[in-house]
C-alpha cells in the first residue's frame, strides 16, 4: 500500500563513465544498460510484480518484493549479469563497465517511486568513491559488487551457488551521511584489486626571504646573523687583515697571517 513501508532487497546498478559520452552515445549505452540487467532478472527468474524498476538517467533502481530469496540475486543474478556483460562487450572500443550496489532493508512507496534510508544506502553504496576506483583498476573487468554489511553478513557469508565469500574484501567507505562497512566483489576474481591511494596535496615549498638585521632591542623580531667582512691589507711584505665578527664562529685565512684585528661587536661573548 501507498506511504507504508515494506521489507525488499534493493539493486542500485550505475554505469561507470556514463558522464563521458555524448548525447548520441547514451542511448546505445542505456539499451544495453537494460538488457544485460534485465536478461539476468530473466535468467534468475525474478519478473514483474516481484520486480519493481525505477529509471535513474545511466542506471537503474530495482526493488525486490520480500518474497524473492535474496541468496538468489547475491548468487545466480550477479553470475548472469557478469557473463551477459561479457557477452555484450565483446568486441566492443568502449565496453559497458557496471557498479552494483547490494542492500535490504524497509522500502516506501508513493506515486513518484521508491524511498528510504535503506535506498539511499544502496546508491550510496554503489556511487562511492572506493567503487569507482575499484572498478577503473580492475582492468578488463566489466562488474563490481558492493554488498552492504548486513547483505554481507546475512547472505554472502553463508555461501551458496555461485556465492563464493572468499572473493569478497571488506572496506570502510566515506558516505555522505557518514562512514559504514562495504564489501566489494569483482567476479571472475578471486579478489578485487588494491584502488590507488589518494594523492596527498603537497604544497609548494616557497623560499623564505633573508631576514633583515634588526635594531637592538626590537622585541619579537629576531635579527638574523650578517655574513662575516674581512678585509685584508698589503703593507709592504706584512698582511694585516682586519675581521669583523658578528656571531661565533672561527677565522679561516688563506694567507700567513701576522697581525690580526678582531672586532666582536655584538657577536658572542
Amino acid at each position: 500500500m501507498e506511504g507504508e513501508a515494506a521489507y525488499g532487497f534493493i539493486v542500485n546498478v550505475d554505469a561507470q563513465g556514463s558522464g563521458l559520452l555524448s548525447d548520441t552515445e547514451k542511448p546505445e549505452m542505456r539499451r544495453r544498460l537494460y538488457d544485460v540487467t534485465g536478461t539476468a532478472f530473466e535468467q534468475a527468474g525474478i519478473r514483474p510484480p516481484r520486480l519493481y524498476q525505477e529509471d535513474r538517467g545511466d542506471g537503474i533502481l530495482s526493488v525486490l518484493a520480500p518474497d524473492v530469496p535474496p541468496a538468489r540475486v547475491v548468487g545466480e543474478w550477479v553470475q548472469q549479469l557478469h557473463q551477459n556483460l561479457r557477452e555484450s562487450n565483446r568486441d566492443l572500443r568502449n565496453p559497458l563497465r557496471l557498479r552494483v550496489g547490494l542492500h535490504i532493508g524497509r522500502v516506501t512507496a508513493d506515486a513518484h517511486g521508491r524511498s528510504g534510508r535503506a535506498v539511499d544506502l544502496a546508491c550510496r553504496l554503489c556511487d562511492c568513491g572506493t567503487a569507482k576506483a575499484i572498478l577503473k583498476a580492475a582492468d578488463g573487468a566489466p562488474l563490481v559488487v558492493i554488498a552492504s554489511d548486513r547483505v554481507h553478513e546475512d547472505f554472502v557469508l553463508p555461501g551458496g551457488r555461485w556465492v563464493d565469500p572468499e572473493h569478497y574484501r571488506r572496506r570502510d567507505v566515506e558516505l555522505k551521511e557518514g562512514r559504514t562497512t562495504a564489501w566489494f566483489m569483482v567476479p571472475g576474481r578471486s579478489e578485487p584489486p588494491e584502488p590507488p591511494e589518494p594523492a596527498e596535496s603537497v604544497e609548494p615549498q616557497l623560499s623564505q626571504p633573508a631576514e633583515a638585521t634588526a635594531p637592538a632591542g626590537t622585541k619579537g623580531t629576531k635579527a638574523s646573523t650578517p655574513p662575516r667582512t674581512s678585509a685584508v691589507a698589503d703593507t709592504g711584505g706584512r698582511f694585516v687583515q682586519n675581521i669583523h665578527q658578528h656571531g661565533d664562529g672561527e677565522v679561516i685565512a688563506a694567507e700567513r697571517i701576522e697581525t690580526l684585528n678582531i672586532d666582536r661587536r655584538g657577536g658572542g661573548r
